[in-house]
């Protein structure tokens, strides 16, 4: 089978939150049950840099109002299709902020551009490759499969992946004619939205298939709290709504082969950890001493849950915990957190900033990682922290509940326990977890075996892989 992904970032091309990373991991895991991926993806500087000898396969002279070549290249495994338009891409600031912070202003023609490019791709028009399915992600691609529909070629089977319902890609209705869809698909049933434009909305009109990044948030987003405005448009489609959990790179995160992590170690050679350790506290300028590590790596956002962080952090520390703070977001919450790490020097170290390899020694060395997120669609940070023996302590929501088990009575017990959950996300509810975790941190037998048992899950991708492949298999036409 052949398949069309569209993703507005991919790892390690280009990242700023999960999305890249299943992009990036899905199309290589899928490859063993005989699924063929070409993913399409904006060419942004950095993507433009990375690359070596790409080959011109298809031109637009008039892509939405801007000339565009998409380039192909194989890049560490994948099969990409780079969207070469620099009037689109190559700018100073992020993929979709500028270097001030704000949004491009049209960033609404930029993704448009890269979903109509992608339903001409799934037409025919590339040369010499076609594919059987057109699978989107997030608002950014969205539009593919609502060009599909309009646009006069064949339409193919379509699956959009919700990675986060939050960002919906909502603009005012006066973009309409630049999207140059007829206008009858200015209307409820497909990119309307309250009198404007969402392009999330259009992909789950349009979208043969819609899943979500765990059986939990599949759950979640029926419901006003979680919906954000379009769990009635869900609800209508919902026996097309799958919830398949992520999976994670096993080979990129593996703590017994990571190149960036001091000393490896597995399940057998925990103790090896304390080195990483050690580097963590020299990083963050903690004491090197016998209290827990407790990692947070993050966007620094109310979602996240880091206004709790914030506001419990001194009592953390009084607890006779330390913390290790690394991510960016809200000035606010970041000033919070610094102002923390001033109050408690050798307690409490904050990096403001994106930093991969940290964040892989972080899970390496850390005793526990804190995830405290008011919603989680899937979360990676919990599976890393399995993989690495690094305790995950989750809000129970989303896909954080669906992989971590909590280390209740019974689960201890039985010996499945894998980390610590807390509801509700509120300054009482996370400190109750970092007491548990306290106290079962004080008996080293038990906390090796929480160790141990994360790191026996299957975070891979192969499970989910799997069904995605079946997923496609039972949209696509027969014989494919």
């Amino acid at each position: 089978m052949k398949v069309l992904s569209v993703s507005s970032e991919v790892f390690p091309l280009v990242k700023t939150g999960g999305l890249a990373d299943v992009a990036g991991a899905l199309p290589i895991a899928l490859k063993r049950f005989g699924v063929e991926t070409k993913t399409l993806m904006p060419g942004y500087p950095a993507v433009m840099k990375a690359i070596r000898k790409p080959v011109a396969r298809l031109q637009f002279d008039d892509l939405l109002g801007e000339p565009a070549t998409v380039l192909e290249v194989e890049h560490e495994g994948i099969d990409i299709l780079v969207l070469d338009a620099p009037a689109y891409y190559d700018r100073a600031g992020g993929p979709y902020l500028d270097a001030t912070g704000r949004d491009y202003p049209d960033n609404w023609r930029r993704f448009a551009a890269l979903s109509l490019a992608g339903a001409e791709i799934a037409a025919g028009l590339m040369p010499g490759w076609r594919p059987d399915l057109v699978h989107t992600h997030d608002w950014q691609s969205a539009m593919t499969s609502v060009y599909m529909r309009y646009y006069p070629t064949p339409e193919l089977p379509s699956v959009l992946t919700i990675h986060n319902i939050a960002f919906q890609g909502q603009f005012g209705a006066d973009v309409f004619p630049g999207l140059r869809l007829p206008p009858h698909a200015f209307a409820t049933e497909s990119i309307e939205y309250y009198g404007n434009i969402g392009f999330l909305k259009g992909g789950l009109q349009t979208a043969h298939a819609i899943t979500t990044v765990s059986p939990s948030y599949a759950g979640e987003i029926l419901t006003p709290e979680f919906g954000m405005g379009l769990q009635g448009v869900i609800t209508s489609r919902i026996d097309s709504l799958h919830g398949i959990v992520n999976g994670i790179d096993t080979d990129v995160w593996n703590p017994s082969t990571d190149p960036v992590v001091h000393t490896h170690y597995n399940a057998t050679t925990l103790k090896s950890r304390v080195e990483n350790r050690t580097s963590i506290a020299e990083f963050f300028g903690l004491h090197n001493d016998n209290a827990p590590i407790f990692c947070i790596i993050s966007r620094l956002t109310w979602q996240k849950g880091m206004d709790v962080i914030a506001a419990t952090a001194d009592q953390i520390v009084d607890m006779g915990g330390k913390l290790a703070i690394l991510g960016s977001g809200d000035a606010a919450l970041e000033g919070s957190l610094l102002a923390a790490a001033a109050r408690h020097p050798g307690r409490i170290g904050v990096s403001i900033g994106y930093n991969e390899p940290m964040s892989h020694l972080m899970q390496a060395g850390s005793d526990a990682i804190i995830i405290p997120s008011r919603f989680e669609p899937c979360g990676l940070t919990q599976l890393y922290g399995l993989r690495y023996g690094c305790v995950p302590i989750v809000a129970r929501t989303g896909g954080l509940n669906d992989t971590v088990i909590d280390a209740n009575h019974a689960a201890l017990a039985a010996k499945v326990a894998t980390g610590i959950q807390f509801s509700p996300v509120t300054a009482s509810g996370l400190l109750q977890a970092i007491r548990r975790a306290l106290h079962l941190y004080a008996d080293q037998k038990v906390w090796t075996q929480l160790q141990k048992q994360g790191m026996k899950s299957d975070v891979s991708w192969e499970k989910s892989a799997e069904r995605y492949a079946a997923l496609y298999s039972s949209l696509a036409p027969k014989g494919k």
